[in-house]
């Protein structure tokens, strides 16, 4: 039986490749219907007026338009919605 306990090895640890998560288009940006705007991991940011979400929790845009981003109040108050305002 050994003294001291073995040393761990970390050669392998930290080579995966990044998830490309996050926010791809901002607010004031245009968009074509389809287009990814969030990428995400859960429900941080919620699809709201002109917007969907996917079976990833990605949400693109419904139609042809403006990026906004909002912040709820009240009931719903901290949750973010996106919207695709139509660009006239």
């Amino acid at each position: 039986m050994a003294k001291v306990a073995a040393a761990a090895t970390s050669t392998n640890f930290g080579t995966v490749a990044g998830k490309r998560l996050g926010i791809k288009k901002y607010a004031g940006e245009n968009v074509k219907a389809g287009n990814i705007i969030v990428r995400q991991n859960g429900t941080v940011y919620h699809p709201g007026n002109n917007t969907y979400m996917s079976k990833n929790y990605s949400i693109h845009a419904k139609l042809d338009g403006v990026v906004k981003f909002r912040r709820m109040s009240g009931f719903k108050r901290g949750k973010f919605y996106i919207d695709v305002v139509e660009s006239k």
